[in-house]
């Protein structure tokens, strides 16, 4: 028989051992995201797998606000965040670091997300667009490479939020295998 293990049983880290642990190389990048609950859920998936930052650019609300609070659920105090207003000027910045980009879109020429393979030792940035129209062009045609979710249903899309959970763990079992 299995029993659920309880909070006080769950090994979970501090705040400042969460800032002082050693981070996976992604960064997450949201591009013009309008749902507050989406925002949060996002640092919610960025604290689980240890992200070194998310950048919320555009019209994303950035914290604090209750309704990203309510999804983050404390996220947003561990999880190194900052507001940018220009995803592009972003991109270009972090490729002038080294910093691969990787626009999550259905594109021309993109790469299945069960097919790529990162690189050990490099730092990638995952860009998730608006709701209704995804990554904004100029960022897609900047950015390193284009990755896509497979999907096998009739709809076309999954929520940013789930979108983020699933292109985060997979490429955090790749990067620690």
């Amino acid at each position: 028989m299995n029993r659920k293990l309880k909070n006080s049983e769950l090994v979970r880290k501090t705040v400042d051992e969460f800032k002082a642990s050693e981070k996976t190389p992604l960064i997450i990048i949201l591009d013009n995201i309008r749902s507050l609950n989406n925002i949060g859920s996002v640092f919610r998936t960025a604290d689980a797998f240890l992200i070194k930052k998310i950048y919320l650019c555009g019209i994303t609300a950035t914290p604090p606000h209750k309704d990203i609070q309510k999804t983050a659920l404390g996220a947003t105090d561990t999880v190194d965040w900052e507001h940018k207003k220009d995803t592009l000027a972003l991109v270009q910045e972090l490729k002038e670091k080294n910093v691969t980009v990787l626009s999550i879109e259905q594109a021309e020429n993109a790469v299945m997300l069960d097919d790529f393979e990162p690189k050990k030792n490099q730092t990638y940035a995952i860009i998730f667009g608006n709701e209704v129209k995804g990554v904004q062009q100029d960022v897609v045609s900047e950015s390193d490479q284009v990755i896509e979710i497979p999907q096998f249903g009739s709809k076309h899309s999954l929520n940013i939020s789930v979108s983020t959970g699933v292109v985060v763990w997979d490429l955090f079992c790749k990067l620690n295998r």
